[in-house]
């Protein structure tokens, strides 16, 4: 994926903030007291949440793929998906929510699925994601609702956030209609023109994968692996918390809402969530009694083995893929 120099300052900006925050959050740590912890820490639960962790990523591949397969007469391979999943996240680390782009063009260079297809179910999939981690959310806050109302009463003022809402929301959704109309009239005008048509047979191919849960005939697979990921999201987190000692006595419910913020830093646009996760994670580890340097290094120690693990599988996946697409043999016509 080429970019042009406005990306490359974007994305130099958001790396600039991602290391700044985390220089900032971490230059008062010394190297001596973070070796101490990893010098204590059990690698046997690593090594168990590193595992669980690829299961989640197998899942998700899984799960994608039921999604590609779905109305279609060739099926692929979970390991391709595997692996064109494994190089978005590689990608990710590089350029924020570029992963997403970058996995499409593996399975339509590997396998020649329509882009517009393969974008579409990546859309629903983190449609579906967002709302497992409302459910989440929903949960944490059930379970730990005098803390979270505690945290969003210190973090935000309800009675401002709802006035910016108001005032927002009539012309975003005025916005909407005028674009609609606009994109509906374009079409209606230059229907003919070569361009438009490469549009509109794109945005089919769009709505074909977004349908596409409706064709999946494994549907009970297909919302058991949705709700199995976030599960091993959880238990990746709680296996790392066993590993440590100072928060292997974090109650199943508290590795809960450790989990929930660090799912809102990962949504900020930085490379891999870098900053901003370990931010949120030592913020409500502290909450919870640890000291602010133990809550940094249990987010630095979490984040940086699921970062090692990503880089590892990823750069094997990027090997396969130049080897696949290196042994693809041209079509003839």
């Amino acid at each position: 994926m080429k970019l042009n120099i406005r990306q490359w300052i974007q994305v130099l900006l958001s790396l600039g903030v991602a290391i700044w925050i985390f220089w900032f959050l971490y230059k008062d740590i010394s190297i001596s007291e973070l070796s101490q912890v990893v010098l204590e820490i059990s690698w046997a639960w690593m090594g168990a949440s590193i595992l669980i962790a690829l299961w989640g990523f197998w899942l998700r591949a899984w799960r994608w793929k039921l999604l590609l397969d779905a109305g279609e007469q060739r099926q692929i391979r979970t390991l391709r998906a595997f692996w064109a999943l494994m190089i978005g996240y590689l990608a990710n680390l590089i350029i924020p929510r570029a992963g997403e782009v970058a996995r499409c063009g593996v399975l339509q260079k590997t396998e020649g699925l329509e882009m517009g297809k393969l974008i579409g179910t990546v859309i629903l999939e983190r449609t579906i994601d967002l709302l497992f981690m409302a459910s989440t959310m929903f949960l944490a806050f059930f379970l730990e609702r005098s803390l979270f109302i505690t945290l969003i009463t210190d973090l935000v003022s309800l009675e401002d956030l709802f006035d910016k809402i108001s005032s927002i929301l009539p012309i975003f959704i005025g916005g909407l209609i005028v674009a609609a109309l606009f994109f509906y009239f374009l079409f209606k005008r230059y229907r003919d023109n070569s361009l438009i048509k490469k549009l509109r047979h794109f945005i089919r191919d769009l709505i074909k994968g977004l349908i596409s849960v409706s064709k999946v005939k494994n549907q009970v697979g297909f919302w058991a692996s949705s709700i199995a990921i976030w599960f091993t999201y959880y238990f990746t987190m709680y296996a790392v918390a066993l590993a440590i000692p100072s928060t292997a006595s974090l109650s199943p419910r508290s590795v809960l809402m450790v989990m929930v913020m660090g799912s809102i830093g990962m949504i900020a646009p930085v490379q891999g969530g870098i900053g901003t996760f370990h931010a949120l994670v030592a913020f409500i580890l502290i909450r919870y009694g640890l000291s602010e340097d133990q809550g940094k290094i249990f987010a630095a120690i979490i984040h940086g083995s699921q970062v090692l693990t990503i880089i590892a599988i990823g750069l094997l996946a990027l090997g396969i893929f130049f080897k696949i697409t290196a042994n693809k043999e041209p079509k003839t016509s």
